[in-house]
């Protein structure tokens, strides 16, 4: 949570509409810098006054908070991989066909997760006796 006097100061810098949607999606209010907005529609916003590693943020288009709906080099980016913004970025202007440029959803707990199997024969293998027949 943040200060009193923190919150009413961006409840008067964003006015009181974005302050609502704020604390209802974020659980935070915070003011700054709208940086870009990528192909999904992700608002990107950066405040340097903030607390360090809280200067970053992004506002979500579809309100499912999944950190795979953003793109791979915005994400590079709010995660402080680089401090270069990808649209002014001159080495994104370059062709990459293999690149994955699509986002992908996070398929976790769902019948599309990942599962590994075996195919070796296993090592080690349980003792089964064998009983010889009486004679």
């Amino acid at each position: 949570m943040s200060t009193i006097t923190r919150t009413l100061g961006n409840l008067r810098k964003i006015g009181l509409k974005e302050y609502w949607h704020q604390l209802q999606y974020i659980g935070d209010t915070k003011a700054g810098t709208l940086v870009g907005v990528d192909k999904a529609g992700n608002k990107f916003y950066e405040n340097n006054d903030e607390l360090p590693l809280r200067t970053r943020w992004v506002d979500y288009k579809k309100h499912d908070f999944d950190p795979a709906q953003i793109d791979p080099l915005w994400h590079l980016w709010i995660s402080y991989g680089t401090d270069t913004i990808p649209t002014q970025d001159p080495s994104v202007q370059i062709s990459r066909p293999w690149a994955n440029t699509k986002a992908m959803p996070n398929y976790t707990a769902t019948r599309g997760a990942f599962k590994t199997y075996n195919t070796v024969k296993p090592k080690v293998s349980a003792w089964e006796p064998i009983a010889a027949p009486r004679n």
